[in-house]
């Protein structure tokens, strides 16, 4: 699934002035307004005056004259073409978490060897923690745009790496499409995050299940741990809880920020008399979340809670994104994101 981020309407866009830079080093302006409009644009010390046919053939002669008005971006020279791809993850701080990324880049690596993968990183807090406590120069989606813009590239897919089309996705969106401009990048395309439509959540309820340890018995309830949030595309994880118990009834997932709840997912182990039940992250990296709001010894901890509560807890401490069946949809979005390039 891709995502449109030409957010111009038509009527916007006819008010939007088209200029460029003739290869003679002549500057020309032309109004996508009326025809009226064009007379002060034409008066360079004399009163424009003449018949639709002059006004006509005036632009044929201009246009034969500058090339550039018939190109995309200004440019009279073909461009040679330079295909990147720009992978766009949360971001996380913890060390362990590095194996989430360095699974996705040796899955897209083995998937296109020949184009170049770059890295950018969504959270700002995240960024600047790296860049005081550990040096590191993570560069933010403008920032890593830029940067491929700078260096010629003129085609560029960009790979959600989240889990959701929630805040964070809609913002990279927003990102993108600002780099449509002449000087931008010429051709961009954006990969869905790993649910989108229902088929991918299909494929994430599978892959999730598939993965919990083959200890677990089938008394035993597993509880997928979600970010959350207070944007519209929460509806996805209530959408995922009612896909994955119908494939099994001790299935539950809950999220830090959003809903379904922890209070949520006790109340429906207390109804199915649960005692046991393994805590998995539907995170792409076993970070913060996982290891401290999860698993983490404080009495509010999800562990702690549910510990309390009469159930025994087993954390597994792996991202979505070591799994190779769940890093396959974000490597399938990308492909549709590359073919829409080609």
């Amino acid at each position: 699934m891709l995502f449109d981020t030409g957010l111009l309407s038509q009527k916007q866009y006819r008010r939007q002035p088209l200029a460029c830079i003739a290869p003679q080093g002549i500057f020309c302006m032309f109004s996508l307004t009326a025809p009226s409009r064009w007379e002060g644009f034409m008066q360079f010390g004399f009163k424009f005056r003449s018949s639709l046919a002059a006004l006509t053939l005036a632009l044929v002669t201009i246009v034969v004259s500058f090339p550039c008005l018939s190109s995309a971006h200004g440019s009279a020279v073909p461009e040679e073409e330079k295909l990147g791809i720009l992978l766009v993850a949360f971001g996380s701080s913890m060390p362990e978490a590095q194996a989430s990324f360095r699974n996705i880049e040796a899955k897209v690596h083995a998937a296109y060897p020949d184009i170049p993968v770059q890295w950018a990183f969504t959270s700002h807090i995240i960024r600047e923690k790296l860049a005081r406590t550990e040096g590191k120069d993570l560069l933010s989606p403008m920032q890593a745009l830029a940067a491929m813009a700078d260096s010629g590239f003129t085609h560029v897919a960009v790979q959600s790496l989240h889990t959701i089309p929630g805040e964070e996705f809609h913002g990279l969106l927003q990102t993108v499409n600002a780099f449509r401009f002449p000087g931008g990048i010429a051709h961009l395309s954006v990969g869905a995050p790993l649910l989108a439509v229902t088929a991918d959540l299909e494929r994430a309820a599978e892959a999730m299940l598939a993965n919990v340890p083959e200890d677990r018995t089938s008394d035993e309830a597993v509880v997928f741990m979600g970010h959350g949030t207070h944007h519209p595309g929460n509806v996805y994880y209530i959408a995922m809880q009612e896909i994955l118990r119908a494939r099994d009834p001790l299935a539950f997932i809950g999220t830090v920020e959003g809903s379904p709840s922890l209070d949520q997912v006790r109340a429906e182990l207390k109804k199915n008399d649960v005692h046991k039940a393994w805590l998995v992250p539907f995170m792409s990296v076993a970070g913060d979340h996982a290891r401290n709001d999860m698993a983490g010894p404080e009495e509010d901890s999800w562990i702690s809670i549910l510990t309390a509560d009469g159930v025994n807890c087993t954390p597994v401490l792996k991202g979505s994104a070591e799994f190779d069946n769940v890093v396959q949809i974000w490597v399938d979005h990308l492909d549709h994101a590359l073919e829409e390039l080609r």
